[in-house]
C-alpha cells in the first residue's frame, strides 16, 4: 500500500483529495493507496462565509464540516504535526494517543498562515484570528458581550468586510489601517469598487481611521500610533499572515513571507506538494506570487492532488495553469462587490454572484443547497432592519 498524507483542514486538503478520489478510486477501493489527513482541526472551517456567520446571517455549524465527513474516504488523525523527516519520509505528530509517526510515500502540505500576532506589543494572547482551531466561535463568544468598540486591525479587503459584519452585530466597531486608505491595492486596480466600500462602511457607522497602527495592546484597551486609546475587549487581526513553520522543513526554500516556494507543478521537494497560505506559488503568466485567498487555494490543491495522482503512476506533473477569477465582498445581503476578469460589480449583481460562487465550492451539497435559504430567511428576520437592510 503507498500512502498519501495531507497536512492540514483547509482548502488546498479538501480539493487534493477530491482530486485524488476522482483519479484512484479503483486503487483506493482495492487497498493500494491510502489516504491520511493530519490536522490539529476536527472540521473544515469554510471561510467564505465567514462574514455571513459573523454577521447572524448564518449559522457557524453550516459552515464548519467534520473533516470525516467532507472527506469519507481518507483516515482522519485529528494531530499537531511535530516534525517532518525529508530523508526518512516521516511524519512525526502528536495526537490524542501520544507522539506518533508515520511514513509517506507522497506529502501534501497545506498547513496555510497565521497572523503575525508578535509583530505588535501585547498582542499575541489577546488578538484573536480567524485562522486558528475555534478562533471563530470564540469571536462570536465575544460579540455577545460587548464592552466597548470591536477593534478590526487591517483594512485589506477581507478587514472592511469583517468590520461591515460586526457593524451588523455590535454597536460600535473600529477600523485601524495603517495605509492613507482602506483596501489600497483596490483602489489601484479597481477604484469604484473601493469607492463603494468606503461609502458601505460609512452607511454602517464604522468608525474608519486611516493613517495609523495599532502600536500595543492591553487587557480593556489598544494604543494607536497617533497616541489615542480605544476601549475595547475584543480585537480582531486581519492583517495578512505568516505561513506556519513545520519543524524539518527549514531548508526548503521560502519567499520573505516564510511561504515555500513552488515549482511549477507545484512540487516544495522530491514527492513533496505545496499550495495555498503556505506556498508561494507563481503566477502562470506574471511569474508573481498568487494572492493568498480561498480561491487559489482550492484550484492549486486541485492540481496538487491530480500531480500525486499522476507521480503515483509514474508519470510526470502538470504546470499550474489557472490564471484567476477576481474577487468579492459582501456587506449585507443585496449589498456586494465584485471584480470578475475585470469588470466591476455591485449592488445585487456581486452578492448573488459572490453567493452562487462559495455554494459552488462548499465541501457537501447536503451543507451548499441550505444557504440560500438561510440567508434570506434570517435577513428577513434580523434587527435592527436598516443594518442588514436589503436594497432594492
Amino acid at each position: 500500500m503507498r500512502r498519501v498524507v495531507l497536512l492540514g483542514g483547509g482548502y488546498v486538503t479538501l480539493h487534493a483529495y477530491g482530486a485524488l478520489v476522482r483519479r484512484l478510486r479503483g486503487a483506493l477501493r482495492r487497498g493500494e493507496v491510502e489516504i491520511v489527513v493530519l490536522s490539529a482541526d476536527t472540521v473544515h472551517n469554510f471561510h467564505g462565509f465567514t462574514g455571513e456567520v459573523v454577521a447572524g446571517l448564518l449559522p457557524i455549524a453550516l459552515t464548519q464540516t467534520p473533516l470525516t465527513e467532507a472527506m469519507p474516504r481518507a483516515r482522519v488523525l485529528h494531530a499537531r504535526v511535530t516534525r517532518v523527516d525529508l530523508v526518512a519520509r516521516r511524519v512525526h505528530y502528536s495526537g490524542v494517543d501520544g507522539d506518533e509517526d508515520l511514513t509517506y510515500d507522497a506529502l501534501v502540505v497545506g498547513t496555510g498562515g497565521r497572523e503575525p500576532l508578535d509583530a505588535v506589543d501585547g498582542l499575541a494572547g489577546r488578538g484573536l484570528t480567524l485562522r486558528g482551531p475555534g478562533d471563530l466561535a470564540e469571536l462570536l463568544q465575544r460579540v455577545r458581550v460587548v464592552d466597548g468598540p470591536v477593534v478590526v486591525v487591517g483594512g485589506g479587503l477581507a478587514g472592511v468586510e469583517l468590520a461591515a459584519a460586526l457593524a451588523a452585530r455590535v454597536p460600535q466597531v473600529v477600523l485601524v489601517q495603517s495605509a492613507d486608505r482602506v483596501v489600497p491595492a483596490l483602489h489601484t486596480e479597481q477604484p469604484r469598487l473601493a469607492a463603494r466600500c468606503t461609502t458601505e462602511l460609512s452607511r454602517l457607522g464604522v468608525d474608519v481611521r486611516t493613517g495609523v497602527r495599532v502600536v500595543a495592546a492591553e487587557d480593556g484597551s489598544v494604543t494607536l500610533s497617533d497616541g489615542s486609546v480605544v476601549r475595547t475587549h475584543t480585537v480582531l487581526a486581519t492583517t495578512g499572515q505568516r505561513a506556519v513553520a513545520l519543524p524539518g522543513l527549514e531548508r526548503l526554500p521560502r519567499d520573505d513571507r516564510g511561504r515555500l516556494v513552488t515549482t511549477r507543478e507545484l512540487l516544495v521537494a522530491p514527492d513533496v506538494w505545496s499550495a495555498g497560505d503556505a506556498a508561494s506559488v507563481a503566477h502562470p503568466r506574471s511569474g508573481i506570487p498568487v494572492t493568498a485567498n480561498a480561491l487559489w487555494a482550492i484550484k492549486a490543491g486541485d492540481q496538487v492532488g491530480r500531480n500525486v495522482a499522476r507521480a503515483l503512476a509514474g508519470r510526470p506533473g502538470r504546470r499550474f495553469r489557472y490564471l484567476g477569477l477576481g474577487q468579492a465582498a459582501s456587506f449585507g445581503v443585496g449589498r456586494g462587490v465584485a471584480d470578475l476578469y475585470g469588470l466591476p460589480l455591485t449592488g445585487w449583481v456581486a452578492w448573488a454572484m459572490r453567493v452562487g460562487f462559495f455554494v459552488r465550492f462548499m465541501p457537501t451539497r447536503s451543507r451548499a443547497v441550505r444557504v440560500p435559504g438561510e440567508l434570506i430567511r434570517r435577513a428577513r428576520a434580523a434587527q435592527p432592519p436598516a443594518r442588514l437592510a436589503v436594497t432594492r
